[in-house]
C-alpha cells in the first residue's frame, strides 16, 4: 500500500468515528450541536482527502462540485424558515438519493463505454444503488411537495392502485433480472432508473401528510442503504460506513415512530390514512357537545393563577412561527411562581423532533422538555393543558373510539388536566383529517387566532395580572 493510499485510509476511519460520535452525541438535545459539529468535520476531512484519491475524479471537478454544493447548502440553511425545516430535509435527503443513483449510472456508463463484460457480482451493487437512490430520490421530492403544499397534502388514491404499485415494482425486478443475466443494453438501463422512480412517487402519493414523519425518515433510511452500496460499487470505505449509519439510524427510528403511533411501517405506506372522510359529527363526540370559547384575558389569568402549566405544541405553533412567543409566555409564567413544562409528543410536527428544535432555537431549556411517556402520568397534576396546534397527538378518540383510524396510537393526556385550553385557528381538523372530541370536553375552553399573535397577547396579559 502506497503512503498516499494509507493516508486516504486513515482519513476515511477519522470521518467514520467523527461520524459514530457525531451520532451518539445527537441523541441528547443538550450534546446535539457538538454531534453535528463533529460530523461536518468528519465530511470535511472526507472531502478534502478524496480530492487526493485520484482515481475517483480530478481537482478541477471536486472542487466546482464542492464550491457549488457549498453555496446551495449554505445558502439553503439561512433562507429556510424553521417551518419549513421537514421540507428541506426531504429535499435534502432526495438529493442524497439522487447522487447515489446517479453515480452507479455514472459506473454503468464507464463499464458500458469501455466494452467490459461485467459479471453479476459487479452489476448486482450498480443496480441496487440505482433503484434505490432512484426511489428515495422521487419519493422525496413528492414529500417535499406535500409538506411544502405544492400538491395536496391528502392521499391521493385510486382504484386498483396497490395492484398498480406491486406490477411497477415486479417491473423494476425483471428489469434488474435481465440486467444480471447478461443485458446491459443502456436502453435498459434507463427503464430501469425510470421505473424506479415511477415506483418511488406512485409509493408515497397513497401517504397522508400526518405520517410524512414516518415517511421521512424510512426514505432517509433509503438513501443510506444506496449511499452504502454505492460505497461497495466505488470501494470507498467512507461511503460504506456513512450509508450504513444513516441507513440503522434511519431504519430504527422508523420503526420507533411507527411504534409511537401504534401503527406498522406497512400500515404507514399501505393504509392511505387520512384520506378525507364525509362531514359528519365529530368523531367520539358526546351527543349534543358545544365548542366554549374564551378571551385572552379570561385565558391569561387561568394560566397566570395556576401552580402547574404543560404547554403542548403541535405543527399549528411552527406554522405561526410562535417558538419565541411561547418562550416569553412560559418565562412570565415562571415569573410568578408557576411550573411550566413541556410535553412532546414523538411524531408531533412533520419531521422526526420537528418540536424540540423550534423550541431549542427559542432557546427553551432542555431540562423543560419532556417526552410523552414522562409527561403523561403528569397531566392530571396539571392546572392547565396549553395545547398550541396540536391536533392528532391529543385526540382522546385514539384512547376510546374502537371505529376511530387513529384508535390504540398513544397521545397525550391532556384531557387529564384540570383544564385544557387550546389554540386553533379555527375548527378544522388536523393534517390526518380526524376531528377531535377533545374541543368538546367541558373543561376545555377554545382560542381562536393566529399562535403566533394569541401566544403574545397571552404573554403581554400575564404579565399585567
Amino acid at each position: 500500500m502506497t503512503a498516499t493510499a494509507t493516508a486516504l485510509a486513515l482519513a476515511y476511519l477519522a470521518t467514520g468515528v467523527l461520524f459514530i460520535l457525531g451520532l451518539k452525541l445527537l441523541s441528547s438535545p443538550a450534546r446535539a450541536r457538538t454531534g453535528n459539529l463533529l460530523a461536518a468535520i468528519g465530511m470535511l476531512i472526507a472531502v478534502v482527502a478524496t480530492l487526493f484519491d485520484r482515481s475517483i475524479i480530478s481537482w478541477t471537478d471536486m472542487l466546482i462540485g464542492a464550491a457549488v454544493g457549498a453555496v446551495i447548502g449554505y445558502g439553503s440553511a439561512r433562507a429556510v424558515k424553521m417551518t419549513a425545516m421537514p421540507q428541506m430535509v426531504a429535499l435534502f435527503n432526495g438529493a442524497g438519493g439522487g447522487a447515489a443513483a446517479l453515480v452507479a449510472a455514472g459506473e454503468f456508463l464507464r463499464l458500458s463505454s469501455a466494452n467490459a463484460a461485467a459479471g453479476a457480482a459487479t452489476l448486482l451493487p450498480i443496480i441496487l444503488s440505482t433503484i434505490i437512490g432512484a426511489i428515495s430520490f422521487a419519493g422525496s421530492l413528492i414529500a417535499f411537495a406535500k409538506l411544502q403544499e405544492l400538491m395536496t397534502g391528502r392521499p391521493i388514491t385510486y382504484a386498483g392502485q396497490q395492484a398498480v404499485n406491486a406490477l411497477i415494482a415486479l417491473a423494476v425486478v425483471a428489469l434488474a433480472v435481465a440486467m444480471l443475466v447478461g443485458n446491459t443494453a443502456p436502453a435498459l438501463f434507463v427503464g430501469l432508473v425510470i421505473a424506479a422512480a415511477v415506483l418511488g412517487v406512485s409509493v408515497v402519493l397513497p401517504i397522508g401528510g400526518a405520517d410524512m414523519p414516518v415517511v421521512i425518515s424510512l426514505l432517509n433510511s433509503f438513501t443510506g442503504v444506496a449511499v452504502a452500496i454505492t460505497g461497495f460499487v466505488l470501494s470507498n470505505d467512507v461511503l460504506i460506513i456513512s450509508g450504513t449509519l444513516v441507513g440503522a439510524s434511519g431504519t430504527l427510528l422508523t420503526m420507533l415512530m411507527a411504534k409511537a403511533m401504534n401503527r406498522s411501517v406497512s400500515n404507514v405506506l399501505f393504509g392511505a390514512f387520512g384520506s378525507v372522510k364525509a362531514a359528519g359529527a365529530v368523531t367520539g363526540a358526546a351527543p349534543g357537545g358545544t365548542v366554549r370559547s374564551g378571551s385572552v384575558e379570561d385565558i391569561a389569568t387561568l394560566l397566570a393563577y395556576g401552580r402547574s402549566v404543560i404547554i403542548v405544541p403541535g405543527y399549528g405553533m411552527a406554522v405561526a412561527q410562535a417558538q419565541h412567543a411561547v418562550r416569553e409566555l412560559s418565562d412570565n409564567l415562571e415569573k410568578r411562581g408557576v411550573e411550566v413544562k413541556f410535553a412532546i409528543h414523538p411524531v408531533a410536527g412533520r419531521m422526526p423532533g420537528h418540536m424540540n428544535v423550534l423550541l431549542a432555537e427559542a432557546n427553551v431549556p432542555y431540562s423543560q422538555l419532556h417526552e410523552m411517556d414522562e409527561i403523561n402520568p403528569q397531566f392530571a397534576h396539571a392546572d392547565v393543558a396549553l395545547v398550541i396546534g396540536a391536533n392528532d397527538v391529543t385526540n382522546p378518540a385514539a384512547r376510546n373510539v374502537p371505529s376511530s383510524p387513529i384508535y390504540g396510537m398513544p397521545i397525550l393526556n391532556v384531557d387529564e388536566a384540570q383544564n385544557v385550553v387550546v389554540l386553533k385557528r379555527s375548527m378544522n381538523p388536523g393534517f390526518a383529517g380526524i376531528d377531535n372530541p377533545l374541543y368538546e370536553n367541558p373543561k376545555t375552553t377554545m382560542l381562536f387566532g393566529d399562535a403566533k399573535a394569541t401566544v403574545t397577547s397571552l404573554a403581554a396579559e400575564v404579565a399585567r395580572v
